[in-house]
């Protein structure tokens, strides 16, 4: 029977629950166990499919189509677990199914209240879609003390009565600030997180204080009794250089071990972390540098490219160099010579966007790229643009657009209506709802024979995950492949473009999914293994 963890956090936002839940996760696999992660959010969105970017970062895409927290991108790097529809769930989602239940009167004409119903529906939420697992790691979004949270927090308590403490454990992330004028890390904001958990009925079994600095043994001794927790149970949870450095710090603090330890789990073999090592070391220690332009239009929140950045990092590790990037603002390069800012750059990248703002920056980007032989990586909306470029300048199509952008005589790019899933037909209408109507999830790609993209994946067809509402029209393929711009991956109806290169440039490939997703640090993607390679190559010419 499934162990379930309650990861919560208190003190401040953005310690890295998310962060803390996947190495946790990470450790557990390494000792043997099967592990499932999920993310319950507070907030009252459906899911983030609807928010902007630079509120809530980038939205996480799952194979089977859901659009969900971007932590569960942590998850997936950290254990290659694929998430799945079921392992994030939000307050909208909640009440939009306690809702639907009472119009259909399935309350049998009871009052409907937070407690037990909407809570009920939350514990529903975990403990579904659970096999096989050892462990089931379940972080609560938001702070402890947070009207939003409440409702998740009393369901927790609830399902920690039910299962009995046997099979649950609440581990609760805090913060030690230090204050320089004191000289010395301050445990009373943990203190009164932890009270601040106890006033809904949870007493933590473990303490995760994130600090910039080693915690003296006094205070964690101090937190230990005022917080009611073993001092074993004080994990140190401190910064360090790089983000897969953290599962080995954790183990080196005894985060695992404490988990064996109070599930009753003695004698269980160490972890194996050789290839976290192996990571780190590569990250450490590299033999070379490469420098990525990434024209985008979120660049005021890094954490919108967040699987991005990433895969691009995890592309620097398969070929043993760093790899820096340079966030470009798209609107830029209509107050300024492109030229002057790509100049220095290795490779280009332009990855997904939605709207008008900030296109024609891209589309300058692209052009620079291609006329300068730079290799370029356009994923999603930078494939769309990079096709439209090759329309407006290489085709004869000065009118060349989206039909994003309002009406157009040339819809190069245009809104999909209707696409097959498997032997479904999905339709779309232009006018329906904004939330969960993209193409979304994974879809096979057939790439054609001999083609670049053919023989850096090593396979004839691929399975990527997609997030788009317009589609590159294949009716102008002819006219495309006639300049130079091959459309090497298709739907396998071969009836949505999926990938177009130019075959006499030294790295020009666009994507119209998001290989980003599948990306992971001891398992590079192959389209980024290739980019930062051709990256190198670039370097070398300059």
């Amino acid at each position: 029977m499934a162990r379930f963890i309650f990861i919560t956090g208190g003190v401040v936002s953005s310690l890295g629950k998310g962060l803390a839940s996947a190495a946790l996760g990470a450790l557990l696999q390494s000792r043997g166990f099967k592990v499932r992660l999920r993310k319950l959010d507070p907030y009252l969105n459906v899911d983030p499919g609807t928010m902007s970017p630079t509120q809530h970062g980038e939205v996480y895409v799952t194979d089977d189509g859901a659009e969900t927290d971007l932590d569960l991108g942590h998850y997936e790097r950290f254990t290659g677990v694929p998430s799945r529809r079921s392992d994030n769930v939000t307050t909208g989602r909640i009440y939009s199914t306690v809702i639907a239940r009472e119009r259909r009167g399935d309350y049998l004409g009871g009052t409907v209240q937070v407690i037990p119903h909407v809570t009920d529906a939350i514990k529903d939420f975990i403990k579904s879609d659970v096999t096989d697992e050892d462990f089931v790691l379940c972080e609560i979004g938001g702070t402890v003390g947070d009207i939003e949270s409440l409702p998740f927090l009393e369901a927790i308590r609830q399902l920690a009565n039910e299962l009995g403490r046997a099979q649950t454990m609440f581990v609760h992330l805090t913060l030690l600030p230090y204050i320089p004028s004191a000289g010395e890390l301050k445990t009373k904001p943990t203190q009164h997180s932890v009270k601040e958990l106890l006033s809904v009925g949870i007493q933590p079994d473990m303490l995760m204080c994130r600090s910039d600095r080693p915690i003296p043994a006094g205070e964690r001794r101090k937190i230990a009794q005022f917080c009611n927790v073993r001092e074993e149970a004080v994990i140190p949870a401190l910064d360090v250089d790089t983000i897969y450095q953290v599962p080995v710090s954790y183990h080196e603090q005894g985060l695992d071990d404490q988990v064996c330890k109070h599930f009753g789990l003695t004698g269980m073999p160490m972890p194996n972390l050789a290839r976290w090592n192996h990571i780190v070391e590569r990250i450490r220690h590299p033999e070379g540098e490469v420098t990525i332009g990434v024209v985008g239009k979120y660049t005021s929140l890094l954490d919108s490219y967040k699987s991005l950045a990433e895969a691009l990092t995890h592309g620097g590790i398969a070929n043993n160099v760093r790899v820096v990037l340079k966030w470009i603002d798209s609107e830029a390069f209509e107050r300024e010579d492109a030229v002057h800012i790509l100049e220095p750059m290795d490779a280009i990248l332009v990855p997904g966007g939605f709207g008008e703002r900030g296109a024609m920056g891209k589309i300058s980007a692209v052009r620079f790229a291609r006329e300068r032989k730079v290799p370029y990586f356009g994923i999603c909306f930078g494939m769309q643009m990079a096709v439209i470029e090759a329309a407006r300048d290489l085709a004869g199509l000065p009118k060349a657009s989206s039909s994003e952008f309002g009406p157009t005589d040339e819809p190069v790019v245009g809104l999909m209506t209707e696409w097959l899933r498997g032997n479904q037909l999905e339709r779309r209408q232009a006018d329906g709802d904004m939330g969960g109507t993209m193409r979304l999830g994974a879809y096979d790609c057939h790439l054609t024979p001999d083609s670049m993209v053919r023989d850096i994946y090593g396979a004839a067809i691929v399975n990527e995950r997609h997030r788009h509402r317009y589609e590159v029209n294949i009716h102008y393929r002819e006219r495309l492949e006639a300049v130079g711009l091959v459309f090497s991956g298709l739907s396998p109806d071969g009836v949505l473009p999926e990938i177009v290169e130019i075959p006499d440039h030294p790295w020009f490939v666009g994507v119209q999914f998001h290989p980003e997703l599948k990306s992971k640090p001891f398992d590079p993607h192959p389209l980024f293994t290739s980019f930062i390679k051709a990256a190198i190559d670039q370097s070398r010419l300059v």
